[in-house]
């Protein structure tokens, strides 16, 4: 299986709209390393996409909502427990992966922690909102460059 790839239509999420304005779509796990060490750059990230981040978690509400106070999330996630149909959709191999769809179709797709990608992202939402922004991981800052989920 592999992940939607830019220019595919995105697939129908339950308790989300998509309009015309960007989205951020990051599918993750809250027992995953990966994912916890993302979850910073994430918050990080719906701030710069003015709140147009939500998340798709594979684990149950009561989980997902655990993961959000340990870790200071506050964008919306929705639940994706097995057999898992969303993150089937489209196409989720590993988490955490990261989605832009815009107008209803996949614009970008970042797997994994991959610095480059993330602040691709980020600059996406930078340019689309107007507002200049900073990279959401720089060298140094303690983020490897990449680690696969």
């Amino acid at each position: 299986m592999r992940p939607l790839e830019p220019g595919a239509p995105a697939p129908e999420i339950p308790g989300a709209l998509f309009d015309d304005d960007p989205v951020a779509l990051l599918f993750y796990k809250v027992t995953c390393p990966t994912c916890q060490l993302v979850a910073p750059v994430a918050e990080q990230l719906a701030g710069a996409s003015t709140g147009r981040l939500m998340g798709v978690a594979q684990d149950p509400p009561e989980r997902v909502d655990a993961f959000a106070r340990e870790y200071g999330i506050r964008f919306p996630s929705v639940s994706d427990t097995e057999p898992y149909d969303t993150s089937n959709a489209y196409g989720i191999r590993t988490v955490p992966t990261l989605f832009v769809i815009a107008k209803n179709h996949i614009a970008e797709v970042v797997e994994s922690w991959d610095r480059e990608g993330w602040n691709r992202v980020g600059a996406y939402f930078g340019s689309a909102t107007g507002s200049p922004s900073e990279p959401l991981s720089a060298e140094g800052d303690g983020l490897p460059p990449f680690r696969p989920g």
